[in-house]
């Protein structure tokens, strides 16, 4: 059974916060809103947390495409290999915000992703998620939650969430109803940028 908690993004309460970031910390799988879909995610540096997510998306954890969702920008040469000015400002300018930006992966990357020519980053706009990662100290892994409805792609009902993943995750996090529009992804690790899909977001600021 998964827990379930209110936090609320106006004000996202600290001891809420930290409950969350405990169960990260032991390995446990959270459901988190975004500034775009639910996200399902877990603690970057917990190898068992991470197999666990690899095997309910039914994927390989190397061969899988999972984002890393930052803070901001400051800690991305952990993760990321230098960067240009050009992908910098593109960055800058579009987070936080609904993007995932594809830019090649550094020497550094956690073993599990040691393999990787490129990684997916978000920084989304939403108090909630930010604050989780900020109290967790590094990026979440994360990937969206679909459904497998056709014609809904995305649940955006929390409680529903819960109702469909009690058995498959630890917690889920009730922060509001989510979008049903997921991120516009950017792979900025070949030049010139190309889109990869067109999401929620602006493609105007590029």
């Amino acid at each position: 059974m998964a827990e379930f908690i209110k936090i609320y993004p106006e004000n996202p309460n600290p001891k809420a916060i930290s409950k969350v970031v405990e169960v990260l910390k032991q390995g446990g799988l959270v459901i988190y809103p975004t500034d775009t879909v639910y996200g399902l995610g877990c603690d970057i540096t917990n190898v068992k947390a991470l197999e666990r997510l690899a095997k309910l998306k039914g994927v390989k954890l190397e061969k899988s495409n999972f984002s890393f969702i930052c803070e901001d920008l400051s800690n991305l040469s952990d993760y990321v290999k230098q960067i240009d000015n050009s992908v910098f400002k593109i960055l800058k300018r579009a987070l936080p915000g609904p993007y995932t930006f594809i830019l090649p992966g550094s020497k550094s990357l956690p073993n599990p992703f040691k393999k990787r020519k490129t990684v997916g980053i978000r920084v989304p706009d939403n108090s909630i998620t930010l604050s989780l990662v900020n109290a967790l100290g590094n990026p979440l892994v994360s990937t969206s939650i679909r459904d497998e409805d056709d014609i809904v792609e995305y649940t955006t009902d929390p409680e529903l969430i819960l109702e469909k993943w009690d058995n498959f995750v630890d917690l889920v996090i009730d922060g509001g109803y989510g979008g049903n529009e997921a991120s516009t992804i950017i792979d900025l690790s070949s030049s010139p940028p190309e889109i990869i899909r067109e999401g929620k977001g602006s493609l105007e600021i590029f």
